[in-house]
């Protein structure tokens, strides 16, 4: 499937689009680009959950700018890529594992073949959730990594314990695919008007994703299967686990959201203060969806990126003076 531009998200020029295979047979939409000669390596970019490649063309055009090839894949059930349900806007997936063979296909028919090291990953929300399980188990790809709201605990979840107990016994019921309840059903999110949204406060970015989804429906979703929010609960409680964060070695810098009412910003805190090699930032004025926020929220992400990826702009070891100009202005923090 080709990439959605529309003219309110004009695609960053020379993208290649392919679909590569899992080991178990699903289709996943990647794009990818690159930067010139001098490149300072791949970055790769992995979408939040109902997310598609084409919310992040700012992202690449700003990344290809500090001399980064750049990737973006479609997970499974989800933008251009292979859904795992009759409903093609039901987001599913029975486990988090099987986003791992996602992973595992990318660095197999991309990265490895097509892509110019070092290598490094840039993910959002659910992302963060995946990644991390990789890094923990010793198998990343990537020399460090980048997340933005990472999905370490969910914000404020009414029932949370109910939600816990309930989803294992309905999903082993057999109402795994069904929606889950509370979470808008068919409707996906990037349709409902932005007044309200919890999401981003910048009204022209979030309309860049809306005009995606109605050009091309077909690469939006709405809410998750109570399969999902299984398998999310499930990969939520291993996250919370004291020792989870220490066995990660991979260097990780996380940003987490002042404003987030998606994700819980004191759990994302939290983990990253047990770990080896790593650290969060709050952005104060964020939303959730930091890379889609105002300039002044990611004029604070980028300068902190630039300190921790070496070869970006401002490329110097990840902990020293950029990360402190990142939060040098603590009015934004």
């Amino acid at each position: 499937m080709e990439l959605c531009v529309t003219d309110l998200n004009p695609a960053p020029p020379g993208a290649i689009v392919s679909v590569i295979r899992t080991k178990d047979n699903v289709g996943l939409r990647v794009a990818r680009w690159r930067c010139g000669e001098a490149c300072a390596g791949t970055v790769a970019i992995f979408p939040g959950r109902a997310e598609f490649i084409e919310k992040y063309f700012e992202v690449a055009a700003e990344l290809r700018e500090r001399s980064f090839d750049v990737v973006i894949l479609d997970w499974r059930g989800q933008g251009g890529s292979d859904r795992l349900t009759a409903h093609p806007g039901k987001g599913h997936v029975g486990h988090f594992s099987a986003y791992q063979r996602d992973l595992d296909a990318l660095r197999r028919e991309i990265l490895e073949p097509f892509c110019r090291p070092p290598f490094f990953a840039l993910g959002h929300s659910m992302a963060g959730a995946i990644l991390l399980d990789q890094a923990r188990a010793g198998r990343s790809a990537f020399e460090r990594i980048v997340l933005t709201a990472p999905m370490i605990d969910l914000y404020r979840l009414r029932l949370a314990k109910i939600s816990h107990g309930l989803a294992p016994i309905l999903a082993a019921l057999g109402f795994g695919r069904l929606f889950a309840p509370g979470y808008g059903g068919a409707t996906p999110y990037v349709t409902r008007p932005f007044q309200g949204n919890v999401l981003t406060s910048d009204p022209q970015r979030y309309a860049r994703a809306a005009s995606v989804a109605a050009a091309a429906p077909e690469l939006a979703i709405g809410g998750p299967t109570i399969g999902w929010a299984n398998a999310a609960f499930s990969q939520m409680r291993r996250l919370s686990r004291a020792e989870y964060p220490r066995r990660i070695l991979t260097p990780v810098l996380m940003f987490a959201a002042g404003i987030d009412r998606v994700v819980d910003t004191a759990a994302a805190e939290a983990f990253a203060s047990r770990l080896k090699v790593g650290r969060c930032i709050t952005l104060g004025l964020a939303r959730h969806e930091i890379l889609i926020e105002r300039d002044v929220v990611r004029e604070q992400f980028w300068a902190a990126f630039d300190a921790f990826i070496p070869g970006s702009l401002a490329g110097t070891d990840p902990f020293a003076a950029g990360l402190a100009s990142a939060a040098a202005r603590p009015e934004l923090s």
